[in-house]
């Protein structure tokens, strides 16, 4: 039988979806703490962190086109080779960070006329402030993250992330609410314990990779690689396409949470609240996808195209099982998980009624997820870029507008929008990925 079996996508996938959901429950912790603090809180959070999830996912976008590189590699046994890759990996995306640090820097100067209201800006302020100063670590940590995901070490991350995920939770605890005599700091006590969990799960992974003999060969590449403008570009080219693909995607939603500020505190809480529930979804399908990338740029390393095309299509039928898992979730016990964000009646009735629109989009998400992970693992990367920019900004922004405000649906049609863009990106890159399959197996004719 060609391609991955079922049982080794599910077990490379496990552990990116156990370290997935560790940073989810540490985001429903935060966002319950935060929530339980204060309305207002929540909606300052609720507002920094989707302008923050932009610049974040391009980062976490520009490391995951590592992943083809490393993983043809490791599929042709080029140990040494791939320890070069992460070393002019590395460069690139401290570069490209601090980049984007700049961009929202011009940004903060600028909270002030985004159109949120006036008395959340004490609060997104200096919230803002601590979020951009973990940009640089989170681009070192999914640099070396990739690199472990792409020689089929899945686990090493998770745990990092489980133990960063209970620092950032402790943390949260004590500088929120000021307790074991630490200062009430509310939202920016929040903020300053993410940053020492970001802090923390590069300086675990690097020590790992330099100190762990197993990681020798790759270590050993890694230090005898030379930097070069030819080789920075190779990873470029593979990694801006799959970063502003993630880049487009997040701005639609982060578009939505400015547009649900224009309506209010409670509506922009209450989109939160749903986001945040939503995202839940995404990082089990991305964890999964994470895994399909991998074996898909492993059999495309080796040359074998009807490999990776079963394998993208068992990795898709694994994602719909759990597509639907998390629809059952959110349809009976949505409304409980709801009331452990916050204690505003009227919050809780408007995310409440928002998770049916929730519902119909997890099909979307899990198909663009799965065909955007395997395209990504053919090393055919442009396509992406276009596909991103059609779905997600010219049709998902002005459906999320249409459906919102000259429609009257307001904030739920924010959230049934995402249905549009998530389908319509699924399906061009399913297409395009059965295109690039089909040009390999014509190429070996």
């Amino acid at each position: 039988m060609k391609g991955a079996p079922y049982s080794r996508i599910i077990t490379l996938g496990l552990p990116i979806i156990a370290g997935q959901l560790g940073m989810i429950v540490t985001g429903f912790a935060d966002t319950a703490m935060v929530g339980h603090y204060s309305t207002d809180a929540l909606a300052s959070a609720a507002f920094v962190n989707n302008l923050f999830n932009i610049p974040i996912l391009a980062i976490l976008g520009f490391t995951y086109g590592l992943t083809p590189l490393a993983g043809a590699l490791f599929g042709r046994g080029q140990r040494h080779r791939v320890g070069g890759v992460v070393a002019n990996g590395l460069v690139v995306n401290l570069i490209f960070a601090v980049l984007l640090m700049g961009v929202m820097t011009v940004v903060y100067f600028c909270l002030d006329r985004m159109g949120q209201p006036a008395e959340l800006l004490p609060l997104i302020r200096p919230y803002f402030l601590i979020s951009l100063a973990g940009m640089v670590p989170i681009a070192i940590y999914n640099v070396f993250a990739q690199w472990s995901y792409a020689i089929g070490r899945t686990s090493m991350p998770m745990w990092i992330t489980l133990a960063a995920n209970g620092v950032n939770v402790l943390g949260n605890y004590m500088l929120i609410y000021g307790h074991w005599g630490l200062p009430e700091l509310g939202l920016t006590g929040a903020g300053i314990a993410t940053l020492l969990a970001r802090v923390l799960c590069p300086s675990l992974i690097v020590a790992f990779f330099m100190v762990r003999r197993c990681f020798r060969p790759y270590r050993l590449g890694y230090k005898a690689t030379r930097v070069s403008g030819s080789e920075m570009k190779r990873v470029s080219l593979t990694s801006l396409p799959v970063s502003l693909q993630m880049a487009f995607e997040t701005s639609a939603f982060s578009g939505t949470a400015v547009m649900a500020g224009w309506i209010g505190s409670v509506a922009l809480a209450s989109f939160q609240v749903v986001v945040t529930l939503g995202t839940l979804g995404f990082c089990i399908y991305y964890g999964m996808g994470a895994a399909v990338s991998v074996l898909v740029a492993n059999y495309a390393g080796r040359r074998e195209p009807e490999a990776m095309r079963a394998t993208a299509m068992r990795g898709y039928i694994v994602m719909l099982v759990l597509a639907a898992c998390s629809s059952v979730l959110f349809l009976n016990w949505g409304v409980e998980i709801i009331r452990l964000f916050t204690v505003d009646p009227t919050v809780i009735a408007v995310a409440a009624g928002l998770i049916i629109p929730l519902l119909i989009y997890q099909a979307g998400d899990a198909t663009q997820i799965n065909f955007a992970n395997a395209l990504r693992g053919t090393a055919n990367v442009m396509p992406m870029l276009w596909i991103a920019f059609v779905s997600y900004i010219l049709v998902g922004i002005p459906s999320t507008y249409l459906l919102a405000f000259p429609l009257g649906l307001g904030v739920y049609g924010m959230v049934l929008s995402f249905s549009v863009s998530l389908f319509l990106a699924g399906g061009l890159f399913l297409y395009f990925f059965l295109r690039t399959v089909r040009g390999m197996r014509r190429g070996q004719a």
